[in-house]
């Protein structure tokens, strides 16, 4: 039992480390976007599925010793992969689906450990209950998810607050050194039985003919859906975290952890879900979720948010995963379960990783998943007692208006909406037919970019590029000409209207959407009296691709939407930036965030690079439609931060002594929420 224990342990606790560090590792690759995380998460559950595919097909068909050697030699081939680091020839250089060169990437680099791995819990769990015929393997389960907890809750807090990405790396693959020995141990153990048969040959113990009897495929699909509705709504949580909040480890594993633990729960403590009282609790939740995707918007407090997402997805995991537990085979049939377990959670995650962004204009995931939790909650309640049955009833109608109106709300005043790997995207108009009529660019609940409708208005610069704002401020007094000035962050254009006769603006700009809709939706760029370029790919690997372009100024402007791109703000990524700026050049920095406090970070960097540097700040003004900014300005020149207009509104960066620079190698945005 220590033997199988200790190995189900191990490959679990690995299998949930690699999840976040690998996603951490290829982030900055994509652009910081949190969609990396949900198509990781797609490769992850695949590969899953596959794991259990293997097992269940190698129980099922191959006698011990031909098993015992299969595997060996699949183990033996990868540890030829190791370490794990994905090579840098996988980073994108133009317009590629980011999905599939995703999921290839991951495939080459952790494809075979993976899967090896996430065949190990159901794998070891048939050689013991073949070995062990009086026993069962269930509390294995329990174990496994247990273990994958440990290692996913290790990650935030231990892992990545401590340790370099190499590192981290470095010492991952050190561990599946470790579990490959333990691994040929159990193979080599399980093969010693009498005779050479497999799992579907052995008699266990039957305790009653109906545990007995062979699973039928109402069984199987009431498998698949339990388990596809839980994979949805921890799925679509994750993606409404890391799009509204940050793309942080933390609020990657949050919604993980959250799910393994309802596994745990519900398998090893089977008492924990009772179906007379948790119809009330899951009434709660949905009700909760319900009016919060109608009332929630991007500066919501997280101290609300975040825990009502996290209680709310629990409990709806607990729901569905106690329906599993409830329905759960003889151990003679254990592989066939978890195999459909593993297909339900691969497509929920096919559902929200490739159909969602594919399918949807806008996040439709979680009220989609929260209307299939509803009527599952109505099916396995309804008839019992009719007190139960008008509140599912109301609650199905509550859960399923609140969705509707979510979704609804979504289309008001929208002049266009879509949605690509890298959010969605949605253009409004207000106060639409009078002479004051402005259209705003939206990238969820994140503006973007706002410019009046009115011809003899289009050339005002709005929301955070007024010129009272920091960059505004630096543009308009610019003494150079003609101006050379990069922009990393198209959104509306509007920097572009500073622009003067024989002046070069280049915008980088990685969602092609944003360029496409700049340029139909929005006038800055028309109406700009400079150049304009448009770069399309992620800022920096344009930049290090580039000679060196001596600009004058460098904007920055990446940083207002809470998917922030962390690559952008560390000390390798500012060394670039002022290698293609002129010795007297400026670098503008947009640091307004509703949830991170990029400050200290930002003074961090100037001090690692000695330079100059100030903080513009803005006050909102609703009716002049600007918003509230903050500019960090880092130069070289200390003239022109003496410029009055610059001098009297600016002030030193606040610094947070305990913060580690930010490099390649580390950055912990949990540090800085606010």
């Amino acid at each position: 039992m220590l033997l199988y224990a200790s190995t189900i342990c191990l490959s679990a606790f690995l299998l949930f480390q690699v999840q976040p560090m690998i996603a951490k590792m290829i982030l900055p690759w994509f652009g910081g976007s949190a969609a990396v995380w949900i198509t990781c998460m797609l490769f992850f559950q695949v590969g899953l599925l596959c794991g259990y595919i293997y097992a269940h097909w190698s129980i099922r068909t191959l006698t011990p010793k031909i098993q015992t050697a299969l595997h060996a030699v699949l183990l033996g081939i990868s540890l030829f992969l190791l370490p794990i680091l994905p090579a840098s020839s996988w980073k994108p250089s133009g317009n590629e689906d980011p999905i599939v060169r995703i999921l290839g990437l991951l495939s080459v680099t952790v494809g075979l450990p993976y899967f090896l791995l996430s065949a190990t819990s159901p794998l070891l769990q048939a050689w013991y209950a073949r070995r062990h015929q009086e026993a069962l393997p269930y509390r294995l389960f329990a174990l496994s998810n247990l273990a994958s907890l440990v290692g996913l809750l290790a990650y935030p807090f231990l892992i990545e607050a401590q340790l370099a990405i190499s590192l981290q790396s470095l010492l991952w693959s050190v561990a599946y050194g470790g579990f490959v020995i333990l691994g040929l141990g159990a193979a080599v153990v399980s093969s010693r039985v009498h005779k050479e048969k497999t799992l579907q040959q052995v008699e266990t113990v039957q305790t009653s003919p109906k545990q007995d009897s062979p699973p039928t495929y109402r069984d199987f699909f009431v498998w698949f859906v339990f388990a596809y509705c839980s994979s949805v709504l921890f799925l679509s949580v994750t993606n409404y975290l890391t799009q509204n909040i940050a793309p942080i480890p933390f609020l990657w594993v949050l919604p993980l952890s959250l799910y393994l633990l309802s596994f745990i729960l519900c398998f090893d403590y089977e008492g924990l879900y009772r179906r007379d009282w948790y119809v009330w609790l899951i009434f709660a939740s949905l009700v909760s979720l319900s009016y919060g995707l109608v009332r929630w918007h991007a500066h919501t407090n997280l101290k609300l948010v975040i825990p009502v997402l996290s209680v709310s997805l629990f409990l709806c995991c607990m729901f569905c995963h106690g329906e599993l537990v409830k329905r759960k085979p003889d151990p003679k049939y254990l592989t066939s379960f978890y195999l459909m377990v593993a297909i339900g959670g691969a497509a929920g995650g096919v559902f929200v990783g490739l159909i969602g962004p594919k399918g949807f204009p806008g996040y439709f995931e979680l009220p989609i998943g929260l209307s299939l939790c509803v009527l599952l909650l109505f099916f396995v309640n309804y008839r019992r007692w009719w007190v139960t049955d008008v509140a599912n009833i109301l609650l199905a109608v509550f859960v399923l208006f609140g969705s509707g109106y979510s979704i609804f709300c979504l289309y008001e005043e929208t002049r266009f909406m879509d949605r690509n790997f890298y959010g969605y995207l949605s253009v409004k108009e207000h106060n639409k037919g009078r002479w004051d009529e402005y259209r705003v660019l939206l990238h969820g609940a994140v503006l973007h970019g706002i410019q009046y409708v009115n011809p003899n208005w289009q050339d005002r610069a709005l929301a955070y590029y007024d010129p009272g704002s920091g960059a505004g401020r630096v543009l308009r007094h610019l003494s150079a000409s003609p101006t050379k000035v990069g922009v990393i962050g198209l959104g509306a254009g509007t920097l572009a209207i500073y622009a003067r006769p024989g002046d070069l603006y280049r915008f980088y700009e990685i969602n092609p959407l944003v360029e496409d809709l700049a340029r139909r939706e929005f006038f800055y760029l028309s109406k700009s009296r400079g150049k304009v370029d448009v770069v399309l790919g992620d800022g920096r690997i344009s930049l290090e691709h580039e000679p060196d372009q001596h600009y004058d100024v460098l904007v920055v402007d990446a940083f207002s939407g809470e998917s922030i791109p962390a690559h952008l703000l560390t000390v390798e990524a500012m060394k670039l930036y002022f290698r293609h700026l002129k010795p007297e050049g400026v670098l503008a920095i947009h640091i307004s965030n509703a949830q991170l406090n990029l400050e200290p970070v930002v003074a961090k960097l100037r001090l690692a690079l000695n330079k100059e540097a100030v903080l513009i700040s803005s006050e909102k003004n609703e009716g002049l439609k600007i918003n509230s900014s903050d500019w960090a300005l880092i130069t070289s020149n200390k003239n022109l931060l003496e410029i009055p207009e610059i001098k009297k509104v600016s002030r030193s960066l606040k610094i947070r002594p305990e913060l580690r620079v930010w490099t390649d190698d580390y950055n912990n945005l949990f540090q800085i929420l606010k």
